[in-house]
């Protein structure tokens, strides 16, 4: 069979099988064994084991227990409490301040916990019964933590970035930085967005603002001393790793360690059972997300066997399509998908084929990486997959999905200028890493 047709049949069957229900890394591995056995013949199945062991046997892949580990303590304790009323006693003068503290609060939990659900929930909790309680409508408080909590998949520690970092061999590390500034900015649109939003079109934030009573200099003073350990614990762990200290698997079990210590001497949270909460949800997480990593593995493997990965390279160089015309039908692809799938799912799935395709037209994978992080953030607050929003709708059961997904629309948009603004100046991708790290190899 042609490779191509053969691609085409391999994938729809993949996302039948997905769509039945069935867990991602067994329908990666029953679509490979089935296409494999069909086209080698039994005899396969002898380097079916070596591969999926090959998938775990790095030990990089340490460091993502790790990072999770460390994201869910920080996650079951009054951090994210604390990081908002932090944010919001010191931005109150701010027309939309409220809201705008949210979004910070979502950017340095996201920071801490490298999650988008665990952002979500932590912050969401706290801050859509605040927002609403003073005079924001249901829309832009749902929206604004839905949109915010996206943020934990782009700003490093993300554990989608190093699921793309293991699947297409990029350094982890210069992910991280390429992640920074792109983060930054994009919860900067999302705060201008909030700011827009509250003083040209949403008249109640200034007659809220007028009504509140200032916070005292001790009210916003005292947080602090609670919040800066975790923050400092998050600069450490980054600056071991872009400064060649540690590897990341000795980065996030120190970052780990270190976070159980404060919430311990912080929050008083050292009960046995506490713990052991954490860690179980943790363990839980990780052997998921390592079982998606083995299964796209093997069905990597399965499309170089089957030589579709080259043809299908092959075939769209040799199109000689423009290569932002290409670049355009990459990002629709990925949104699409997007919609349908968790970020990890369509990394392990698409990283075997794109990647080929996007260094053959002369783009940046670490610049590729981010923009297709922000395509991905756009899957979570869109249905019918839209994890966040479903964290939204648990949060505020009295909120229509589709009232929430209005109140996220503003903010895809801002996440669709941001791609362009990185097309225009890809610079503010790569300028962190190349000053940190020196100019990446082509690769």
């Amino acid at each position: 069979m042609d490779p191509l047709l053969l691609g085409l049949v391999v994938g729809v069957s993949t996302v039948v099988m997905l769509f039945s229900g069935i867990p991602i890394a067994f329908g990666l591995c029953f679509i490979s064994v089935v296409f494999l056995v069909i086209a080698e013949g039994f005899s396969i199945l002898n380097v079916f084991a070596e591969t999926f062991y090959a998938g775990l046997n790095s030990f990089v892949l340490l460091s993502i227990p790790m990072f999770i580990l460390m994201g869910m303590a920080v996650a079951n304790s009054p951090a994210g409490k604390d990081l908002y009323t932090g944010l919001d006693r010191w931005l109150w003068r701010l027309p939309g301040g409220l809201v705008v503290s949210n979004i910070g609060a979502c950017s340095i939990f996201a920071a801490l916990s490298g999650s988008s659900p665990a952002t979500c929930a932590a912050i969401g909790t706290m801050g859509i019964p605040e927002m609403r309680k003073r005079g924001y409508s249901a829309r832009l408080a749902t929206g604004c933590i839905a949109a915010g909590g996206t943020l934990g998949v782009l700003i490093p520690p993300s554990i989608v970035l190093i699921v793309y970092g293991l699947a297409t061999g990029t350094s982890i590390g210069r992910l991280f930085l390429c992640g920074v500034i792109p983060g930054l900015l994009l919860a900067g649109l999302f705060m201008l967005w909030a700011y827009i939003y509250s003083y040209f079109i949403d008249k109640k934030s200034a007659e809220i603002l007028r009504n509140r009573k200032p916070p005292t200099l001790r009210e916003k003073l005292e947080v602090i001393p609670r919040v800066l350990p975790f923050l400092l614990i998050v600069v450490g762990v980054l600056y071991v790793l872009y400064g060649g200290v540690a590897t990341p698997s000795e980065a996030s079990g120190v970052g780990a360690f270190l976070v159980f210590v404060m919430i311990a001497v912080v929050y008083k949270i050292y009960q046995p059972k506490k713990i052991w909460d954490i860690v179980k949800v943790s363990m839980k997480e990780s052997v998921m997300i390592m079982f998606i990593i083995a299964g796209s593995y093997i069905f990597a493997f399965s499309l170089s066997t089957l030589y579709v990965t080259q043809s299908i390279a092959q075939t769209i160089v040799e199109m000689g399509l423009n290569k932002w015309v290409l670049f355009f039908y990459i990002n629709i692809f990925l949104l699409i998908a997007g919609f349908f799938l968790p970020p990890v799912a369509v990394i392990v799935m698409t990283s075997a084929i794109l990647l080929p395709i996007i260094t053959q037209f002369g783009f940046d994978p670490y610049w590729f990486a981010i923009v297709f992080t922000i395509n991905m953030e756009i899957g979570l607050i869109t249905p019918p997959v839209g994890l966040n929003l479903y964290i939204i709708k648990g949060i505020t059961p009295d909120v229509s999905l589709s009232e929430i997904l209005k109140g996220s629309i503003p903010f895809m948009i801002m996440m669709v200028i941001c791609i362009i603004i990185l097309c225009i100046f890809p610079e503010i991708v790569t300028w962190l890493p190349d000053k940190l790290m020196g100019k990446a190899l082509a690769y």
